[in-house]
């Protein structure tokens, strides 16, 4: 797995250019190339951003066999494209009305690619649907374009004896740590002199980490990165008195120096090496720590501001497109790919958090007791989706700007002003992503 999100929350980063692009093309004119393979088997041709992740492909092309396998009438056909290039790939191929059938979406631009009209919602799953994570559904305007067989968690990773070498309470589920509390933790250690710094949140990553990984901090603070009543201004979320809050805060852990304004390029090898002690950081990077530290390791939820924790929600998810020539083809894979079973084998390839209670109890760790299944009450209990609106990647980029500029000394109100004042710029502009 690759490090930090970059493989499973929103690695390609295409924000602006991509609602730009999606806007700029016709809406609800795909058509798709798919034909009669010979024996009058209708072929639907897959598209999948995991070229470069061999553990995953395997994991979806199996369940593409097996689903060839057991019928005649449709043939499911694999197209792997690099991760880096895949969004781009969706917005040329939509724009030359040449989009597959079906394809694997990033869990946030969902909403974006539904009012482009390139997803049609997935029809007679709702029951199946139903025992997904919530944060695995991709949803608009009360219609579901998505699901994805796994989450991950964010959390804050550290040990049981460097709590207890400082007197720290062990925060837990029902009870995390207080503003107060955290403040007064990371004092303690910065003032021993045992660590370079006393907390990482990895400043040092790019792209849809800063929303993904931020902006919960200041969700749990009683902000948002927008009004969710009707997504059309930000003001008062993202500006108001809560969101100037945490703004002080987060600037604060640079300037009481409880972390670094900018991480060094390997946060979890740091932690690993005793550089700091306590590491945002997410599922994929327990098994690491286990390795290391044993049954020392401590997961706990990330600091309450407010509001309660939270942590982002969504990832990778797979949809269908409109121009798609045979719908109920395609959903016939979409019913059938979404068995525990492969929502299992997904996720154990993977190594995240499976997307059903039933496949939970088959992935090892994740099991009822399992030693992983912390992740999973940290997705169920405080995980919050990005806002559900098309104008999320305009949004997730002004984040990413304020949010650096605060680090670096901006004044947090005049950034956070400014912020609203372009993020509803924008969705005035689209007309509020109406239909």
């Amino acid at each position: 797995m690759l490090k930090h999100t970059a493989k499973l929350v929103a690695t390609t980063f295409v924000a602006v250019s991509l609602a730009v692009s999606l806007a700029a093309c016709s809406k609800g004119g795909t058509t798709s190339t798919e034909a009669a393979a010979p024996g009058g088997v209708q072929t639907l041709t897959m598209w999948t951003h995991n070229a470069g992740n061999k553990a995953e492909l395997a994991a979806i092309q199996q369940i593409v066999t097996d689903y060839n396998a057991s019928q005649t009438k449709y043939k499911v056909d694999v197209q792997a494209f690099p991760q880096d290039s895949y969004n781009q790939s969706v917005v040329a191929a939509a724009a030359a009305k040449k989009l597959p059938c079906i394809l694997d979406i990033d869990g946030p631009n969902v909403p974006n690619w539904a009012w482009a009209g390139y997803l049609a919602p997935l029809q007679g799953m709702d029951d199946t649907l139903s025992k997904f994570l919530p944060s695995v559904l991709g949803k608009w305007n009360d219609k579901t374009y998505s699901y994805g067989y796994y989450d991950v968690a964010l959390n804050f990773t550290t040990r049981t004896s460097t709590l207890k070498k400082y007197g720290i309470r062990v925060p837990t589920i029902e009870s995390p740590w207080t503003s107060a509390e955290f403040t007064a933790a990371l004092t303690k250690i910065r003032d021993s002199g045992d660590f370079k710094y006393p907390l990482d949140l990895q400043t040092s990553s790019t792209g849809e980490w800063w929303p993904y990984a931020y902006s919960p901090f200041l969700q749990s603070a009683g902000g948002d990165l927008i009004n969710r009543t009707d997504y059309k201004s930000a003001q008062g979320a993202l500006n108001g008195p809560q969101a100037l809050a945490w703004a002080k805060w987060f600037r604060g852990l640079v300037t009481d120096k409880f972390m670094p304004l900018k991480s060094g390029t390997d946060p979890a090898a740091d932690f690993l090496n005793g550089k700091t002690a306590i590491i945002y950081n997410g599922s994929w990077g327990a098994a690491d720590a286990r390795k290391k530290f044993g049954d020392d390791v401590l997961f706990i939820p990330p600091v309450d501001l407010g509001s309660g924790p939270k942590i982002g929600g969504g990832s990778w998810q797979w949809g269908i497109t409109t121009g798609c020539a045979d719908q109920a083809g395609a959903m016939d894979y979409m019913k059938y790919a979404a068995q525990d079973k492969y929502v299992a084998s997904v996720s154990t390839a993977t190594g995240t958090i499976p997307a059903t209670d039933a496949a939970a109890q088959q992935v090892k760790g994740f099991e009822k007791g399992g030693e992983n299944e912390i992740f999973r009450q940290f997705s169920q209990k405080f995980a919050v989706l990005r806002p559900p609106t098309p104008g999320y990647p305009f949004i997730a980029t002004e984040f990413t700007k304020t949010a650096q500029d605060i680090l670096n000394g901006a004044d947090p109100q005049q950034a956070l002003d400014q912020a609203v004042k372009d993020i509803d710029a924008n969705q005035s502009s689209n007309n509020y992503f109406q239909q």
